[in-house]
């Protein structure tokens, strides 16, 4: 099938989308992408929604700042197809996968809410769209993310990769897939990823992001800072473990320089990625996909934290860029055929268990 992924993160920067031509199991190629930027005006109203959704209790309630943000990722999502469809015009859409905008994950109560209309973009598009695919796995006491492990293991796979490998996925929230020489799993939220740093660059510098690591660069580790960032409670979980983009703040930093506060930062992601996979048994090699892996301060400090070489996802002919979305892609057809894409390892669920709500146009 030529299957089209969606997906919107937690950095909250716009819409990547990219098409995997596969049957849910091999991957037997990768076809165009696209990115469709949120403006900034569309930041502010995201941002606006992952504030209201902190008192959400019906994960279908849309009160407020989140009616109006849904019908913003949904437009958008929208247009980021139609975008890549008239660049590819010879190209046919089987299938999507539409994982919307994450505006509150608490897999604790049972409940994560991503916003998007899947029906609405199924008529707007007149293709057969996989949406929702996190809730059936929290319903039943799993964490629901992360996702993307299954399609991990598909890359490795087909990468020949030996030994043990932990994909490292730096977004707004950081995750990674350990995945063993005989293919078993292990998977989890390792701690923050670029979410704290964009949120202090915005607050510093008006800037979104801290480009090419350059304050980060410049700084010097608030070790006491750090110590405190490190001793939250989370960190004693076991994996799987999940958590919400807005799950730790940031005010160790409050009082230090832009440039240092922001060294500490990264230096807290990178610490919280090396306890991950110490914590999932350990990896011959990480590979780093995702926004941070273009931060060449953050990749530094995550090799030196873990004492393992850090392999780019571009560097083996992976997509750095559009990893998740063709995830999304690959997990819509597993979703169509019943096939599993949360397992014991990855989200704690007490079987391999299916997801995701199949609409028609």
């Amino acid at each position: 099938m030529n299957v089209l992924g969606l997906m919107s993160g937690t950095s909250m920067d716009g819409v990547d989308a990219a098409v995997l031509f596969t049957d849910g199991e091999a991957i037997a190629g990768f076809g165009p992408c696209h990115f469709r930027p949120y403006s900034e005006a569309e930041r502010a109203n995201l941002r606006a929604a992952l504030a209201a959704a902190r008192r959400l209790a019906d994960r279908a309630a849309r009160p407020g700042a989140l009616a109006a943000a849904e019908r913003i990722v949904t437009d958008a999502h929208g247009e980021a197809v139609e975008r890549l469809r008239a660049d590819n015009p010879d190209l046919a859409i089987d299938l999507i996968g539409f994982h919307g905008q994450t505006v509150l994950h608490a897999p604790e109560r049972r409940l994560t809410v991503q916003i998007g209309d899947g029906r609405a973009l199924a008529r707007r598009l007149g293709v057969a769209v996989v949406f929702d695919l996190r809730a059936a796995d929290v319903s039943v006491g799993g964490e629901g993310a992360p996702l993307v492990p299954v399609y991990h293991r598909a890359l490795v796979g087909r990468a020949g990769l030996a030994g043990s490998t932990a994909v490292v996925n730096i977004g707004g929230v950081a995750n990674l897939t350990r995945v063993d020489a005989d293919g078993s799993l292990v998977a989890g939220d390792t701690g923050p990823g670029n979410a704290l740093l964009d949120d202090l660059m915005r607050q510093r510098v008006g800037e979104p992001i801290d480009r090419d690591g350059a304050h980060a660069g410049r700084g010097t580790v608030d070790q006491a800072a750090l110590a405190r960032l490190l001793a939250h409670p989370w960190f004693d979980r076991p994996m799987p473990k999940s958590l919400d983009r807005d799950a730790f703040s940031a005010d160790p930093v409050t009082t230090l320089s832009t440039d240092d506060a922001a060294t500490t930062l990264t230096a807290f992601t990178a610490a919280a990625v090396a306890r991950g996979i110490a914590a999932a048994g350990g990896a011959d090699r990480i590979v780093l996909t995702g926004g941070g892996a273009s931060n060449p301060t953050m990749r530094a400090m995550i090799a030196a934290a873990a004492g393992t070489g850090v392999t780019l996802a571009g560097d083996i002919g992976w997509s750095a860029d559009f990893l998740e979305a063709q995830a999304f892609a690959y997990l819509a057809a597993r979703s169509r055929r019943g096939l599993p894409i949360t397992f014991p390892g990855t989200t704690g669920v007490a079987r391999p268990m299916t997801g995701g709500v199949l609409v028609r146009p």
